[in-house]
């Protein structure tokens, strides 16, 4: 009474006693097992061969894990706006959104976005400051940009029609790697293997990958492994179900492996050490920069100017900031860069705000200007009440909220 439970990263099948589990004529390197299921070779180097390629997954064992991984998600998927519409629009918007965004913040937006702009068509057409007005607040707004650019390519380029191969899909502003795959499977059918932080994840635990996920050689491994391992008949739920169960079960913090679908296999469950992986390259601290926000306004009207179009923010609207020393002079800053004369100038708070690489403090000052120096075509001049229509980050939505709370 034996049948055969293979190791993932086994290429030789292995026969396993129902009653013992105990392996029999099995490969020299030594298997461990773990809840009926064989885990395969105890060390973490067996995630690759000997020569640093790539290893070839039993069959076996990549039907298992399809089915059980499919199943699961069938059972547990969430109900999102962006599922089951067919429409690769909705894809390609959705993936631009949830790029280093998580799904409960993502919903809202991508509803709004969707009711605003509806088609592909609508969003090539779209003003620059309608785009980032619907992305405000959803952050890293070059994502936007890129959206907006990718929607007139399709219209000029593909037919109006979103490109349904990972090589055209790569063509278009904004989409990598993971996006192209992700949309192809999700929108197209197509098998292609999605690698994004939560499949990552996922992967390095079940095979016990003990080497930094950052590393190039480890990102190479974990795309084969994905290539592999992706279902040829549900690529695109099968894809959203490695990420499911990165997001609700094998989460960063405190993975839920009792809950697990795959737990039988995963070699870092059988070692106890699922919160010890992945292994990442630590990120160096976050600059400490000083941002200077100076609240210009001419009786009840604030001046607002566009940011350039790179760097932070890109694109996006602000009260006048000196990012840099010209602070310790704004007086003289905003003479010599928007021509205006301000009175003395009164500091009403200070904040900070985080992102990845910096960490910034925004000192607020607020400052009227001299009434007959008055510049009228610098920028655009607003009551704090009529600005719905500026693109605003979020630092600097908090700054007029700021001023709005001490008028």
């Amino acid at each position: 009474n034996s049948f055969i439970l293979c190791a993932c990263l086994s290429e030789t099948p292995v026969m396993v006693d129902k009653i013992t589990e105990q392996p029999t004529g099995s490969p020299a390197r030594a298997y461990r097992t773990h809840a009926g299921r064989l885990i395969g070779p105890s060390s973490a180097g067996a995630a690759k061969r000997r020569d640093g390629s790539p290893p070839s997954l039993n069959a076996v064992c990549v039907r298992w894990f399809r089915r059980t991984l499919l199943h699961w998600y069938d059972r547990h998927r969430r109900d999102l706006p962006w599922r089951g519409s067919g429409d690769p629009y909705h894809v390609l918007v959705s993936e631009a959104m949830l790029q280093q965004t998580q799904v409960g913040t993502v919903i809202g937006y991508f509803s709004r976005f969707i009711e605003a702009l509806a088609t592909v068509a609508a969003l090539a057409a779209a003003e620059e400051k309608q785009v980032l007005r619907l992305w405000q607040g959803l952050g890293y707004y070059r994502r936007a940009r890129h959206l907006h650019a990718a929607a007139k390519m399709i219209i000029h380029d593909f037919d109006g029609r979103v490109p349904d191969s990972r090589q055209q899909l790569l063509e278009l502003p904004g989409v990598g790697r993971y996006s192209a795959g992700a949309i192809a499977s999700i929108a197209f059918g197509k098998a292609e293997s999605a690698v994004d932080g939560n499949v990552a994840r996922v992967l390095a635990r079940f095979a016990l990958i003990d080497e930094p996920i950052d590393d190039p050689a480890v990102r190479r491994l974990l795309w084969s492994l994905a290539d592999q391992l992706v279902s040829r008949m549900r690529p695109g739920d099968f894809n959203q179900a490695l990420m499911e169960l990165g997001a609700l079960v094998c989460t960063p913090a405190s993975p839920n492996c009792p809950l697990c679908p795959l737990r039988t296999s995963c070699r870092a469950a059988a070692t106890g050490r699922p919160g010890q992986l992945p292994i990442r390259v630590p990120r160096r601290a976050p600059v400490e920069v000083t941002h200077h926000v100076v609240a210009v306004h001419h009786n009840d009207r604030y001046l607002f100017e566009q940011r350039p179009d790179n760097g932070l923010w890109p694109s996006m609207w602000q009260l006048p900031t000196a990012e840099h020393d010209a602070a310790k002079k704004s007086n003289a800053w905003l003479a010599d860069r928007l021509g205006l004369r301000i009175g003395r100038r009164r500091q009403i708070d200070t904040f900070t705000h985080q992102t990845t690489h910096r960490t910034i403090t925004f000192v607020l000052w607020q400052a009227a200007v001299t009434a007959d120096r008055l510049h009228r075509g610098v920028g655009t001049w607003r009551c704090l009440d009529a600005i719905d229509d500026l693109p605003l980050a979020n630092p600097q939505r908090r700054a007029v909220k700021l001023l709005r709370s001490r008028s």
